[in-house]
């Protein structure tokens, strides 16, 4: 007959009412062995606690060992310093020892020669009994010449006090030569005061003279530039005739009414509007029967910065107007520095009265 859940239920509720039933069936079921289970699994505890403490132990003592052990290294270490350190001083009483036996070996010689000296004084001393008797008649010569000697110095004496009537004499008359000395110096450095200061006003003036030139030869060179940027103008069918027919000056006021007109129609900007307002000279003509503009950089001594000043407010111009333009220097010379020499060639260049074309074989 089958064991069904309701069985199963049954059982339990039986196992409930009988509890000592539970490990008779758990025996049956599992075995004794498992039933032993937890009583080992606390035996296998107890040993291991019963392990941990005494590797705790261990370790301990091992601890002490080794610090033992560290102990008795440091105190190895001390004894075999000390040891060196007395066979150290042992061989420097030997060293001493040995210089020590070779000192008593010279003091030995050096008594035998004291001797020898003790001897050699003894017979000098008994020679010297007979040199006394030759002494004591030198003395009484000597007092003798004593005698003389004093009379000698008596003599040098009243010689010394003329000399000394001399020196002082001389002292005085260098004392008054040296106040005289530094009066004359005292005057030289008032003198010398003077000169100084009439030198730094005279500086002064020469520098105050250089500013004033500097300054008028400014002026000078922007009235030249002013004088010869007027004769371009007033006299531009005859300066760019070789350029340029039918020549017709456009002054400042047309040339502000013709850009102002670009500018509202957005062909240049402000900046190019005002860079070509700063143009020295701009003319209207034709050239090879078309309407073109001449733009002029006017210059005495015509340099690479007028040269590009040219080209850029020619190009400005020509975008306003449409028109073609042609850059042109003019002015007396041509700077002969390398880069005006490379850039010049790129403009029309009219030089005292001299016009010569954009040509790239005209340069260097």
């Amino acid at each position: 007959m089958p064991f069904t859940v309701k069985d199963f239920q049954s059982l339990l509720r039986l196992l409930e009412r009988q509890p000592q039933w539970k490990n008779a069936l758990r025996a049956a079921l599992v075995g004794e062995e498992f039933l032993e289970l937890p009583s080992l699994l606390r035996s296998l505890v107890q040993a291991q606690r019963a392990t941990q403490r005494g590797l705790r132990a261990l370790a301990e003592s091992h601890r002490s060992t080794q610090q033992e052990l560290r102990a008795l290294a440091d105190t190895q270490a001390r004894t075999e310093q000390e040891v060196r350190t007395l066979i150290q001083e042992l061989r420097a009483l030997a060293d001493a020892q040995a210089r020590l036996a070779e000192a008593q070996a010279g003091t030995d010689q050096r008594v035998a020669r004291l001797e020898d000296a003790i001897a050699r004084l003894t017979e000098v001393q008994q020679r010297g009994d007979e040199r006394g008797a030759l002494l004591e008649r030198a003395l009484a010569r000597l007092v003798e010449a004593q005698a003389g000697t004093d009379q000698r110095v008596a003599r040098l004496e009243e010689a010394v006090a003329r000399l000394t009537d001399a020196q002082e004499r001389t002292e005085r008359e260098l004392a008054e030569f040296r106040a005289q000395a530094d009066r004359r110096f005292a005057h030289l450095e008032d003198v010398t005061a003077h000169l100084v200061e009439a030198q730094r006003r005279t500086e002064e003036t020469l520098q105050t003279l250089v500013q004033t030139v500097t300054t008028l030869v400014g002026e000078v060179g922007a009235l030249k530039g002013e004088n010869l940027e007027r004769r371009y103008r007033e006299r531009a069918a005859s300066y760019f005739q070789r350029i340029l027919r039918r020549i017709r000056l456009v002054d400042h006021q047309q040339l502000g009414l013709l850009l102002d007109d670009a500018l509202d129609q957005g062909r240049i900007t402000p900046e190019e509007r005002a860079q070509v307002l700063e143009a020295d000279v701009v003319v209207a003509g034709l050239a090879d029967g078309q309407e073109v503009y001449l733009l002029a950089e006017v210059s005495s001594t015509v340099t690479s910065h007028d040269v590009r000043r040219a080209r850029a407010r020619a190009q400005a111009l020509e975008k306003a107007t449409g028109r073609p333009v042609l850059p042109v220097v003019a002015g007396e010379r041509l700077s002969e520095d390398r880069e005006t020499q490379e850039e010049a060639w790129m403009v029309w260049r009219v030089l005292d009265g001299r016009v010569m074309s954009p040509s790239p074989t005209d340069s260097p």
